[in-house]
């Protein structure tokens, strides 16, 4: 599988990261196996956050399955506390469920509001134990997640981030305006990027079955448009993408990865027009 440089961190990642909610809702040893075979197909990135699954189940299971591994990896958590304290408490239970000593990326987590930067960059905000936390090497980069154009650009203005995780999807560039210029700013503040959403559809219809749990949105199941999907956004200037918390659909997207190939204007005009009919999960605001 590709590897490609993260940022300027000098970190080289593999191009499709295990999201460690694909294990919410399995027992350990399904949870060890889906490690091994990750491992086995080339995988290095793997992001988890105390919020996937219940009581913190995740990281609970993650901290197994990667013993004896932590030196093959790059491991990023995420913490959706906004102040020093809660952010503090929540890194060493992180690190103690995960086992190891230290994060390679730690992580705002779905920073969307004025409000949580207000927070997170004031007096006793988390930002203070962020930097607490690298000084005293307990964690070696620091980065954000984002689903907001304006919270994004907010955080990359008020901070020098190594990285930063967003949705990077067809649909949301093509019918969302949503995607493209985060990207930009990115790249222009020298900010490493992450993406999320890369194989989503569309929003869920009302009384949908719902057959992947894991997914607060329909995930592209079709082999095809699906590879389209992912390959759209692995096409775009990022380093690595995550794939849609489920096995199946994890699964297909190491295949993916495995056979990446950069995807043509005759395709992207292709996915423009597939996705004229979908409503995006999330869009630039007006």
């Amino acid at each position: 599988m590709e590897h490609r440089t993260l940022g300027r961190t000098g970190r080289e990642l593999s191009i499709i990261g295990f999201g460690a909610i694909v294990v919410a809702g399995k027992t350990q040893e399904e949870a060890n196996a889906l490690v091994r075979e990750a491992l086995d197909r080339g995988v290095t990135y793997f992001d988890v956050a105390p919020s996937y699954g219940q009581n913190q189940e995740t990281e609970k299971k993650l901290g197994p399955a990667l013993e004896g591994q932590r030196d093959r990896i790059f491991l990023a958590c995420k913490t959706a506390e906004r102040t020093r304290a809660g952010a503090e408490a929540e890194l060493r239970r992180s690190l103690e469920h995960l086992r190891t000593d230290h994060f390679d990326l730690y992580q705002l987590h779905a920073i969307t509001s004025q409000e949580d930067i207000a927070t997170i960059f004031g007096p006793g905000g988390a930002m203070e134990a962020f930097v607490a936390a690298r000084e005293a090497g307990m964690v070696r980069h620091l980065g954000f997640s984002a689903h907001s154009v304006e919270a994004a650009f907010a955080a990359m203005d008020r901070f020098d981030f190594d990285s930063a995780l967003f949705p990077i999807n067809f649909v949301n560039y093509f019918q969302g305006h949503f995607g493209p210029q985060i990207v930009a700013r990115a790249i222009e503040k020298g900010v490493g990027r992450l993406a999320l959403k890369a194989m989503a559809r569309t929003t869920w219809k009302e009384n949908a079955d719902r057959p992947f749990p894991n997914c607060w949105y329909e995930p592209m199941t079709d082999p095809y448009w699906a590879e389209l999907a992912l390959r759209f956004t692995l096409s775009e200037p990022i380093t690595a993408a995550i794939p849609p918390g489920d096995p199946r659909l994890f699964r297909m997207a190491m295949e993916f990865g495995e056979r990446f190939r950069p995807i043509t204007d005759e395709e992207r005009a292709e996915l423009r027009q597939y996705a004229a009919s979908l409503q995006p999960i999330f869009q630039a605001a007006a």
